[in-house]
C-alpha cells in the first residue's frame, strides 16, 4: 500500500478566462469566468527505494495523469484567453532593468507579435507550447527564465517525481514514522528569510504516525516549497470510520503583518497571498486558497467573477486517528500572476497592479472498493464485535457468580449445624489425670469396683 498507493487520486483544474482583456489594458477591473474542471486521473508509484542504517527510507515518487473527458467540463481542446503569462511575467521581472533593456525588449515583443493576453487551448496552456518569446528573453535578459524550450503550468506534473524524499520508518520510535528526515539531501531549504519558514517539518502528506491527538498535522510540500500545518476542526466518519479533520488556519497565507511567523515569507502583500518567486524561477506568481478563499476582501474586489467558499474552495484532510491514514483528503490550491503598467514596455499598457488568478487545481482522494472494506472490517468492524464480546462474557459471568456465592453459603451453613457436640451432653475440660484417648469398651474405675 505505501509503495503503490491503491487510492484513487483526481486532478481537478479550473482556469479563469479573462473576458475583458482590451478593457484591462486600459485600466479597466479584470472580469473572470470560471472553467472546468479538467479532470485527470492520478498514478501514483515510489520508485529507487533505499534503506537506511539510520532507521530511514528514501525515495522517489512519480506522478502520472491522464485526461478523464467523463469527468471533465470540457477538452483539452478547448480555447481560452488567458494572460499572457511570460511576457508579463517577464516585465514585472524586468521593471528596475535599465531602460535601453526594456526598450529593447518592447522592441522586440512587437517583432514577435506578442500581446498581453493570448488565446490558447487547455492543453496547450496545461503541458506546454512553442515560444520564440523565450528564445528572446534568454538573448536580451540571460538567466532571467533559467529555462527553454516549451512553457506550460503543469509541466512538472506529470511523468517527473516530487524530489527524493527521506523518511523514518519507525522501527525504534513508532511516533516518528513517516516523519521526513530530508528532502533532496536538505534538512531545510533555502528560500525564505527566516530558519523557522525553511523547516522541513512532518511528513510527506501521505501518511502520520498512529494515534494521532486532535491538535494539528504537518507536511512538506514542494509544490509550495514549504511546510504546512493544519489544524484539527472536528471528529466524524467517513463510509463508517471514524476520522479527525485538518482544514487550513487562516494564518496559512497571512502576511507577517498580521501574523509574525510569516514574516520569513515575505516581501508580503495583502493577507490570504503567499509570494513563492522565490522558488519559482522569481516569477511573480502567488499561491492562495481558490477564489482566495480566507484571504484579505481587497483580493476578491479587486476582480469581478470570484466567489469564495469554504465548501468549494477550503482544503480538508480525514484521517483515521489510529492509523495515521487518510480516508479521504482535498488539498486545493490557486496560482496568481501580479500584473501592471511597466514603464518602457509598450504591450503592459495601461494595466493597474492587480493579483490575477490564472488557474485553481485540486488533488483529491478517498479509499474506496475493496480496501475501505478491509479497513473497516479489521479496524472497525472487529473491534466493535470484541466489545461486545466482552459485555457477553461479563453477564455472563454475573450469574456464575451469584450462583457461587449461594453454594458456598449452602455448604458453610451445613458445616455449622453438624459441628461437634450433641444437644444435652456436656463436654467438659479433661483434667490432668483424665486420659487424653480413652478405650470406650473397657469398663471405669468405678464400674469395676461396684
Amino acid at each position: 500500500m505505501w509503495k503503490d498507493i491503491p487510492v484513487p487520486f483526481y486532478l481537478s483544474v479550473h482556469f479563469f478566462e479573462v473576458l475583458n482583456p482590451k478593457e484591462v489594458l486600459q485600466g479597466a477591473k479584470p472580469a473572470l469566468s470560471q472553467r472546468g474542471p479538467y479532470v485527470y486521473r492520478e498514478y501514483r508509484n515510489k520508485t529507487n527505494i533505499t534503506f537506511h542504517d539510520n532507521d530511514t527510507v528514501s525515495y522517489l515518487e512519480y506522478r502520472r495523469l491522464f485526461f478523464q473527458p467523463h469527468l471533465s467540463n470540457g477538452t483539452e481542446d478547448e480555447y481560452i484567453v488567458v494572460p499572457n503569462i511570460l511576457m508579463l511575467g517577464a516585465a514585472v521581472m524586468m521593471e528596475n532593468l535599465p531602460d535601453f533593456v526594456k526598450s529593447l525588449m518592447s522592441t522586440a515583443l512587437t517583432l514577435l507579435k506578442q500581446q498581453a493576453f493570448m488565446n490558447r487551448t487547455v492543453g496547450e496552456i496545461m503541458w506546454g507550447y512553442e515560444d520564440p518569446l523565450i528564445n528572446a528573453i534568454n538573448v536580451i535578459a540571460p538567466g532571467l527564465i533559467p529555462f527553454k524550450g516549451k512553457f506550460g503550468l503543469f509541466m512538472d506534473f506529470n511523468n517527473t517525481n516530487s524530489g527524493l524524499f527521506t523518511v523514518n520508518t519507525g522501527m525504534k520510535d513508532i511516533t516518528q514514522v513517516h516523519m521526513v528526515d530530508s528532502w533532496n539531501g536538505l534538512k531545510k531549504v533555502n528560500y525564505w528569510r527566516s530558519n523557522q519558514c525553511n523547516m522541513i517539518n512532518g511528513t510527506s502528506g501521505e501518511m502520520w504516525p498512529p494515534f494521532m491527538s486532535p491538535t494539528s498535522v504537518e507536511f512538506y510540500s514542494p509544490d509550495a516549497c514549504r511546510s504546512m500545518t493544519l489544524v484539527y476542526e472536528q471528529s466524524g466518519k467517513f463510509q463508517g470510520v471514524p476520522t479527525y479533520r485538518f482544514v487550513a488556519p487562516k494564518t496559512l497565507f497571512a502576511n507577517g503583518t498580521d501574523y509574525p511567523p510569516n514574516e520569513g515569507f515575505c516581501p508580503c502583500m495583502q493577507s490570504g497571498i503567499q509570494n513563492v518567486s522565490t522558488c519559482r524561477l522569481n516569477a511573480p506568481m502567488f499561491i492562495s486558497h481558490p477564489h482566495f478563499y480566507n484571504a484579505d476582501p481587497s483580493l476578491v474586489d479587486a476582480v469581478e467573477g470570484l466567489h469564495p467558499s469554504k465548501e468549494q474552495h477550503g482544503l480538508f484532510l480525514d484521517v483515521h486517528p489510529m492509523t495515521g491514514i487518510p480516508m479521504n483528503c482535498s488539498i486545493k490550491l490557486q496560482l496568481n500572476l501580479y500584473i501592471k503598467h511597466v514603464d518602457g514596455i509598450r504591450q503592459t499598457g495601461d494595466i493597474k497592479p492587480v493579483v490575477l488568478p490564472l488557474v485553481w487545481f485540486a488533488e483529491s482522494g478517498s479509499i474506496e472498493g475493496s480496501v475501505l472494506k478491509q479497513f473497516y472490517t479489521n479496524l472497525v468492524l472487529l473491534p466493535s464485535v470484541l466489545d461486545y464480546v466482552q459485555y457477553i462474557f461479563l453477564g455472563l459471568s454475573v450469574p456464575l457468580i451469584l450462583s457461587a456465592a449461594v453454594l458456598m453459603a449452602i455448604t458453610q451453613r451445613s458445616a455449622g449445624e453438624k459441628s461437634p457436640g450433641a444437644p444435652g451432653r456436656q463436654n467438659k475440660p479433661p483434667s490432668e489425670t483424665t486420659p487424653l484417648l480413652q478405650d470406650t469398651d473397657t469398663p471405669s474405675r468405678d464400674g469395676a469396683e461396684s
